[in-house]
């Protein structure tokens, strides 16, 4: 059986913990690999060579980090295609979408290569007479990632090319659910020119999170998932004195106007509500329909559903399985819950027919019409593909439902009404908002966090939050004294 190792010191490592976890092809349903899972005595080993490795990292010429920034992103765009593969094979998306992933990633990998620009200070000359000041940013030292598994390859991109860039040395904990890309990179990285130590990869489980939280080496945590973890990793982490970039689930309404255009909110629903098989925290999972215009939105919706080849990621498929089989159930549980409800299921995807092996974790699209807002299925993230429909009679009626939830990640409004959308642009209280755009994540120059119980920390990810997140700063107040120096003046400096 295949063992997916530690990378730490810029070498495979076997670790010293006899715990493995399993990992899954989730469209044969099999299982392909295991992958070791860290004790503390791994953690520390992980820790310690990426702190050496900082002291020498730190120092190294903005130039330098520039050329090896730029390296990797020429070797990432030219193999691409083997990091696809390897996603798809322990995640289950079909190719494209990995590939989708990996384009999204690379935009921070192109934003951490200005980093010359970026990691740029602030002068003042003669801010009192003959006293200069200015400000330098400096690295924090080793900082800490842990990413989740429905995006193995563009989440930790969100993060570790700024911290590189920044002059960080860094620890990756991916999902153990798929762990191989977060290898893949490692060596990637390396053969950039990325100096050993700087970038290190370690599995695990709790215990993996908990030694990075609590570990006195650690500046700093970046997190993605769901909300109650989230919030755990954010109070634990600060507790122990660290910066926190955590960003948790969300539970994203599209509302849609009487005058949109509804071939293009049908296209966008079923775009964003099933790519990834809904496991993304940017999908569309409710469906506002401000009436009266939801029967004829819910049929367009239907006829475009009944054309989704679901099948193996590797074939040619529109949308693949679930990453595990517990999580397969978990999100099936939820149209039982539904129908319990009340609720309309006018699409059920348990009994969908996959172009894949029997075994394989299959669910297919599933619209829910007339869910009630007290239902679990309308409060819940549910995270897979479950695209619920909430009729309402205005406005103001689907505003109110958007922002009495708890989350605030994303949103979106269809409307050919200018107004409509500004107004909606600045009522609504969510953190990323699309305007006749379905998943509105920010290129890779802006921000990426949401609102409310979808973020908890200190910044978002990536632009310049990202940055200065990595970066701590230093004011210095200078004087050079010159030949005119008069002598002793204890009084504080007026002028």
């Amino acid at each position: 059986m295949k063992l997916v190792p530690h990378w730490i010191a810029g070498a495979e490592n076997k670790g010293s913990s006899n715990r493995v976890g399993d990992v899954f092809d989730p469209a044969l349903g099999q299982k392909t690999a295991e992958v070791v899972l860290a004790d503390q005595a791994d953690i520390d080993t992980a820790v310690s060579a990426a702190q050496k490795a900082f002291l020498e990292w730190k120092d190294v010429s903005l130039a330098k980090r520039a050329s090896i920034m730029f390296r990797f992103r020429q070797l990432l765009d030219e193999r691409k295609g083997e990091l696809a593969e390897i996603i798809t094979a322990e995640h289950g998306k079909v190719v494209s979408d990995a590939l989708g992933e990996i384009t999204r990633g690379l935009e921070v990998v192109d934003f951490a290569c200005g980093l010359p620009h970026l990691l740029k200070g602030e002068y003042s000359s003669n801010a009192s007479t003959s006293i200069d000041v200015y400000s330098i940013k400096q690295p924090l030292g080793v900082v800490g990632i842990i990413s989740p598994f429905n995006f193995p390859a563009m989440v930790p991109m969100w993060f570790f090319p700024v911290a590189l860039a920044a002059g960080n040395a860094v620890v990756l904990k991916p999902s153990e659910k798929d762990p191989s890309a977060s290898l893949w990179i490692a060596k990637l990285l390396q053969e950039a020119g990325l100096p050993d130590g700087v970038f290190n990869v370690l599995h695990g489980d709790k215990v993996a999170v908990d030694g990075l939280l609590e570990h006195p080496d650690v500046r700093s945590i970046s997190f993605v998932g769901s909300t109650p973890i989230a919030q755990y990793i954010y109070e634990t982490a600060a507790k122990h004195g660290k910066r926190v970039q955590a960003l948790g689930g969300a539970k994203n309404h599209m509302l849609v106007l009487p005058d949109a255009d509804l071939d293009l909110v049908a296209d966008s629903a079923v775009n964003a509500g099933f790519g990834s098989a809904g496991e993304r925290c940017m999908a569309i999972s409710v469906v506002v329909a401000v009436e009266p215009i939801a029967d004829e939105l819910i049929a367009k919706v239907s006829q475009r559903m009944s054309q989704i080849k679901v099948g193996d990621g590797r074939r040619s498929c529109d949308m693949g399985p679930l990453v595990t089989q517990q999580h397969r159930d978990k999100v099936a549980a939820y149209i039982e819950i539904a129908e319990q409800d009340g609720a309309t299921v006018v699409v059920d995807g348990r009994g969908v027919v996959a172009d894949g092996a029997a075994e394989g974790f299959w669910l297919g699209p599933t619209l829910i019409d007339k869910v009630p807002t007290t239902s679990k299925v309308y409060s819940e993230e549910i995270f897979g593909p479950v695209l619920s429909v909430v009729r309402v009679s205005s406005y103001e009626e689907g505003l109110k439902l958007i922002n009495s939830g708890a989350f605030g990640n994303g949103t979106a409004i269809f409307t050919n009404d200018g107004g409509a959308a500004r107004r909606f642009q600045n009522e609504v209280e969510v953190g990323m908002i699309g305007i006749n755009v379905p998943i509105p994540v920010p290129v890779a120059y802006f921000s990426f966090g949401g609102w409310k119980h979808s973020l908890f920390g200190d910044s978002r990810a990536h632009g310049e939050e990202g940055f200065r997140f990595f970066t701590q700063t230093k004011v210095v107040t200078s004087r050079w004294l010159d030949p005119s120096h008069g002598g002793l003046n204890l009084g504080f400096p007026q002028n």
